[in-house]
């Protein structure tokens, strides 16, 4: 079911992406956009909206995997793509979601833990605007706790990221999902390194750009997501092969 990729196939994965995101350029444009304003919404809910957005994020993600794999097959794309998660197989896709809570709010409970005040500083500091106001020492101090969570976040992500294409695309139960997705991260971390090399370069690009540039960079990456996975586990013709 699973395989490993060559380094190469990291680059491959965006242009396949690309590929597939000038099938339907506007509609993957305004579904992604639309992610971006329901996060955006949430997170602005005090306490419990940064939790409602990880827990809901896995099916947001199921229903736009389908939207790519509807794409892939020439299907027309509609907004309703978007919440298909939301009925199906969203029991798994929620438990999927609760995984990322729980990770997310361990993380940061940790990265709190060790940075302490000098982190709470350096957050209250970007918060209000103001990073003049934070002690160099301090910032030092927060950095290595950004840090380590960090490299904690790693592995939550790896573990998630293959997770909501299988539960909804193949229905696979969530938590043999997670730990597909997972393996699959660690056997082709190669053309993984490469391919968030190459993101994140673009996403320097797209941020100089602003809302152009980001309304390209996230279907983008939310198609690389699905290429990578029919790679790995569909054995795919990559597009550029097919008539």
């Amino acid at each position: 079911m699973m395989r490993r990729v060559s380094f190469g196939r990291g680059w491959r994965w965006i242009a396949d992406a690309f590929a597939l995101f000038r099938r339907a350029a506007l509609i993957w444009i305004v579904l992604s956009m639309i992610m971006l304003l329901l996060a955006l919404a949430l997170s602005m809910i005090p306490v419990l909206g940064s939790y409602l957005l990880y827990l809901l994020t896995p099916l947001l993600l199921g229903g736009l995997m389908v939207a790519a794999r509807d794409t892939e097959a020439g299907q027309e794309i509609e907004i309703a793509h978007l919440f298909r998660g939301f009925v199906e197989n969203a029991t798994q896709l929620v438990t999927v979601g609760g995984v990322y809570l729980v990770g997310n709010v361990i993380i940061a409970g940790f990265a709190l833990s060790l940075g302490g005040e000098d982190l709470r500083q350096v957050l209250q500091a970007a918060a209000a605007g103001r990073p003049e106001d934070v002690d160099p020492a301090a910032a030092n101090r927060a950095s290595v706790a950004v840090l380590v969570a960090a490299a904690l976040f790693l592995p939550l992500a790896m573990i998630v990221w293959f997770a909501p294409a299988l539960v909804i695309l193949e229905k696979v139960p969530a938590w043999r999902a997670m730990s597909l997705s997972l393996r699959a991260c660690l056997v082709n971390v190669l053309p993984f390194l490469l391919y968030v090399a190459v993101m994140s370069v673009l996403l320097l690009v797209a941020l100089a750009l602003v809302v152009v540039g980001l309304a390209l960079w996230v279907p983008l990456a939310i198609l690389s997501a699905y290429t990578a996975y029919r790679d790995i586990f569909g054995a795919p013709v990559p597009l550029s092969e097919r008539t």
